[in-house]
C-alpha cells in the first residue's frame, strides 16, 4: 500500500506493505535529516530522548510528535524544522547538556542549535537515559544484563542491585550503541571492543601473535593420565597444581541437574575430579571467585568459556582485584567454545531425538560437528546444527572460539581422538603446565582456524547490523 505525505514541502511516497512506516524512516529515505539519540532501526522505537520531535498537521490541527515512533498516514503534513520545532529541540538539548556537560556528542548537537551555556544547574552525569544499551542487550543480544530502573528523577540504567553482573558476556554491543561514554565507565558490566581485546592481549599475554588464534607461546595436543574430557588436560593441570600447593583453589563448572552446571569453588583434588568434563552451558564465575578471595584464597585458577574469561580480564584491567585484593594471583584456563546451550531446551531436544534423560548423561562431547552424549555406557549422537534452537542467547555475538584472553586455552578441535588441544598464551600459562605429566602430539592448526573463522564471521555479521544502524554517531 502506497502512502503519500508531505515533509518540509516535499511530496514523498512510502510503501507500507512491510508494515507501518514511521515519519523518521520516511524522512531518512527521502534524505531529510532528523536528529536522534535513542533510535536504532533494529530496535523497537523508544522515544525517550524526544530530540526527533516534529510538527504535524492532521485534520487541520497542529501538534508535536516524536518522529521515531509516529506512523505515517496518507496525506500527513510534517514540518521538521519550523521555529517551534527548533525551540523544542533547543530546550531538550539544554536539559541534556546540563545533565551531561562533558559529553562530546551533546556538545556537538548543542553547538548546531546555538546553545553554548545552558540555563540550568549543571550536573556531573554521563548517561542520558536513551535506553539503547539495555535495549540492544535485551532485544538483539538476548542477555538482559542491564536494564532501566526506577522512575522520574531517580530513573537510572544499571545491573540488578548495582552489583557485578553475572549475565554480561562482554560482547560490547551496549558500548557500540551508547552515544556517550557512560557504558565504558561502568564497573559492573564488561563491554569490550576489538581494540580492547588487542590491548588486553598486550597487557596480560606474551608470545607470538597469530592473526587467527591469538597470542601463543606454543600449541600442541596433550593427553594426561586422567580420563576426563578428551585428553583431560584441564583436570590434570588443576589437580597437579593444587597437590603441589601452587594453587589455593579453582573455580570450575560442576554438574547440576537443574541448570546443567553451576560454577563452584574447589580446593582439593577429589572435587576437581568430580567436576571433570565439559558441560556446554554458560555459567558465571563471579560469585565463586569473589567468595574465594573473601575467604583468603589468593592463588586461584578460573576455568571458563571465552565470555567468562573476558569478564575476569575486564575486571583485572579496571583494577577491581588490585584495589580489593592486591596480593591475589589469578590463572585463567580458557575452554574452546563455539556455542553454549540452554540446559532445559537441550534436555527437551535430546529427549525428543534419543528418548533419553540428559540428567543421567555420563559424558557430553562435541567433536567434528557432532554432539555426542553417553548414557548407561551407550553413545547417542546428532549433528550440532540439529540443536540450534537450544543455543543460548548471546552466543551468536561472540566471535572467540579459542579463548584468546586466557593464560592457557584448551579444547578438542584440531587434536587426535583422546587428546586435548592446548594453546599456551602467557608466562602464567607456562607455570600451569610445570610438573604436569602428559603425552604430547602435533595439532591440526588448519582445522582450528577453519572453525574459528566461521564463528568470527557469524559474530561479525550480527555486529555489522548494529553498526549499519548508527547514522547519527560521530564515529559511525
Amino acid at each position: 500500500m502506497k502512502l503519500r505525505i508531505n515533509i518540509d514541502g516535499h511530496e514523498i511516497e512510502t510503501d507500507a506493505e512491510g508494515g507501518p512506516v514511521t515519519i523518521l524512516e520516511a524522512a531518512r529515505l527521502a534524505g531529510i535529516h532528523i536528529p536522534t539519540l535513542c533510535h536504532h532501526p533494529s530496535l523497537e522505537a523508544y522515544g525517550s530522548c524526544r530530540l526527533c520531535t516534529v510538527q504535524i498537521v492532521k485534520n487541520g490541527r497542529k501538534k508535536f510528535v516524536t518522529a521515531c515512533n509516529y506512523p505515517v498516514e496518507d496525506g500527513l503534513v510534517v514540518n521538521t524544522c519550523s521555529p517551534e520545532v527548533a525551540d523544542i529541540r533547543k530546550m531538550i538539548l539544554e536539559l541534556l547538556i546540563a545533565r551531561c556537560p562533558q559529553e562530546k556528542r551533546l556538545q556537538e548537537l548543542a553547538g548546531e542549535y546555538g546553545i553554548f551555556k545552558p540555563r540550568f544547574i549543571l550536573e556531573d552525569k554521563n548517561c542520558i537515559l536513551c535506553g539503547l544499551c539495555h535495549r540492544v542487550c535485551e532485544e538483539l543480544v538476548g542477555v538482559s544484563a542491564i536494564n532501566a530502573q526506577n522512575r522520574g528523577v531517580s530513573r537510572d540504567v544499571d545491573t540488578p542491585y548495582g552489583e557485578l553482573s553475572e549475565d554480561c558476556i562482554a560482547c560490547g554491543a551496549c558500548a557500540l550503541v551508547c552515544p556517550t561514554r557512560s557504558i565504558l565507565e561502568r564497573k559492573n558490566i564488561y563491554p569490550l571492543s576489538s581494540a580492547d581485546i588487542i590491548e588486553l592481549e598486550e597487557e596480560f599475554l606474551s608470545g607470538t601473535i597469530d592473526s587467527d588464534l591469538g597470542v601463543n607461546r606454543e600449541m600442541f595436543a596433550g593427553k594426561s593420565s586422567i580420563e576426563g574430557q578428551d585428553g583431560g588436560m584441564a583436570t590434570s593441570i588443576l589437580q597437579r597444581r593444587i597437590e603441589m600447593g601452587l594453587l589455593d583453589a579453582a573455580v570450575v563448572a560442576q554438574k547440576n541437574k537443574i541448570c546443567g552446571a553451576n560454577a563452584a569453588l574447589v580446593d582439593e583434588t577429589e572435587s576437581i575430579l568430580q567436576a571433570k568434563g565439559t558441560k556446554y552451558v554458560r555459567v558465571s564465575v563471579i560469585a565463586p571467585l569473589l567468595d574465594a578471595l573473601q575467604r583468603g584464597k589468593r592463588r586461584i585458577a578460573v576455568v571458563g568459556t571465552p565470555c567468562q574469561i573476558r569478564v575476569v580480564r575486564k575486571l583485572q584491567r579496571q583494577g577491581y582485584f588490585d584495589e580489593k585484593f592486591p596480593d591475589a594471583e589469578m590463572f585463567l584456563i580458557g575452554l574452546f567454545c563455539f556455542e553454549s546451550f540452554d540446559y532445559e531446551s537441550l534436555k527437551s531436544r535430546v529427549r525428543e531425538l534419543f528418548g533419553i534423560d540428559l540428567d543421567k548423561a555420563e559424558k557430553m562431547q562435541i567433536a567434528r560437528g557432532k554432539f555426542i552424549v553417553t548414557v548407561d555406557g551407550k553413545q547417542y549422537s546428532c549433528r550440532v546444527r540439529e540443536l540450534e534452537n537450544a543455543v543460548r542467547a548471546g552466543c551468536s555475538f561472540c566471535g572467540d572460539l579459542v579463548n584468546r584472553l586466557a593464560d592457557i586455552s584448551i579444547g578438542s578441535i584440531g587434536s587426535p581422538d583422546g587428546y586435548s588441544t592446548v594453546i599456551v598464551r602467557s608466562e602464567r600459562g607456562v607455570k600451569l603446565l610445570e610438573g604436569v605429566q602428559f603425552d604430547r602430539r602435533e595439532i591440526n592448526k588448519d582445522e582450528i582456524v577453519k572453525l574459528a573463522a566461521i564463528k568470527k564471521k557469524n559474530a561479525d555479521k550480527n555486529f555489522a547490523g548494529i553498526v549499519a544502524g548508527l547514522p547519527d554517531r560521530l564515529d559511525a
